[in-house]
């Protein structure tokens, strides 16, 4: 007798659950590549590109909590 199982629809992963993902992996990254540019002592450009990037990211991700609670 062959035993099959039905996946419950709450363990999926979402594609909320993988942006959230990817946009604190971003967030990372770029804190990571401003400290290296700080310690390489990168032109000023480099450090408000990894900034700006940080923001938006942060942005979004409080943006998607605060939506997500209504």
């Amino acid at each position: 007798m062959q035993h099959t199982t039905t996946p419950d629809p709450a363990d999926r992963l979402g594609s909320g659950d993988i942006a959230r993902a990817l946009l604190w992996t971003v967030v990372v990254a770029s804190g990571l590549a401003n400290m290296a540019a700080s310690f390489g002592d990168a032109d000023t450009w480099v450090h408000l590109v990894c900034g700006a990037v940080t923001v938006l990211c942060v942005g979004t991700l409080v943006v998607r909590n605060l939506r997500g609670r209504r």
